[in-house]
């Protein structure tokens, strides 16, 4: 979904429910979701309409959903949005929140069939009512292409020497500074152990290092002002050193969640404040 698709969307709702996944592509944990859902609307047969939302590209179709953190699930039925959950979930109880979700639309008369998606059904008659189809997608940056290709395959030292040679070609890519930071961002939590993550930092609140640990798994949860906070509360009693470091992770969470973020704009002035 899209900033011009979006109005569209809205309307379509009243003849089907929608479920809208606002996501970051590059994170896994999204990936996950993503994967997911889209198992589950094959399975409903078009019972509801799966559209996606990349957060970074489409702030305001995320600002207009109010989503605090990504992946987050929202519905929307006849014209209404319907917050269904947000971070990572179990499939199974994905299935259960879908069929609620369907239940509730057929109660409010909305039982209408979603275009199955990934297909398309011919019949050799011409229909002058349908929708035109929608525009392809424009073709990725060869070296964005290449990041996302090492992603998927789980090669993420690639991924990030891909999004560090864009950077080196265009200082001014913010695409790739966001995929840089995201791929930094798993590298670092891609073997971490949650609990003792999160029980280090409980037993060392001033440790800086246990702070960045537990912060790089708030922001994975979604808990994006969780992970900003917890950082900023450090830099007036840390040293230059810590200080730097701290500084430095909150440029990259900053460029993850996107510049144009509310959170990020109050994050930024604390920084600025903490710092000068």
């Amino acid at each position: 979904m899209t900033d011009e698709t979006f109005p569209q969307v809205v309307q379509d709702s009243s003849e089907y429910p929608v479920v809208v996944l606002v996501w970051i592509p590059t994170d896994q944990a999204n990936a996950q979701v993503a994967a997911d859902l889209g198992a589950l609307a094959a399975e409903h047969g078009g019972r509801f309409l799966l559209a996606r939302v990349d957060a970074q590209a489409y702030p305001q179709v995320a600002a207009a959903f109010q989503v605090q953190g990504v992946p987050t699930v929202v519905a929307v039925l006849g014209g209404q949005p319907v917050p269904l959950f947000q971070g990572g979930a179990p499939v199974e109880q994905i299935r259960e929140v879908l069929g609620q979700l369907v239940q509730a639309a057929e109660a409010n008369g909305v039982t209408g069939r979603a275009p199955l998606q990934g297909s398309v059904e011919d019949d050799g008659v011409d229909d002058p009512s349908a929708e035109p189809a929608p525009e392809p997608e424009p073709e990725l940056p060869p070296l964005h292409q290449e990041a996302y290709d090492a992603i998927d395959r789980d090669d993420l030292d690639a991924a990030a020497k891909a999004f560090s040679t864009a950077i080196t070609q265009d200082p001014r890519d913010d695409q790739a500074r966001a995929g840089l930071a995201q791929v930094r961002l798993m590298q670092r939590s891609a073997r971490a152990d949650l609990a003792a993550v999160r029980a280090a930092a409980a037993d060392a609140p001033q440790d800086v290092a246990a702070q960045l640990a537990v912060a790089d798994t708030d922001l994975l949860g979604g808990k994006v002002e969780d992970a900003f906070g917890r950082l900023l509360e450090l830099l007036p009693g840390a040293g230059p050193d810590e200080k730097e470091s701290l500084r430095a992770r909150l440029v990259e969470y900053f460029e993850i969640v996107g510049v144009t973020d509310p959170r990020v704009a109050k994050a930024r002035q604390r920084l600025a404040i903490a710092l000068y």
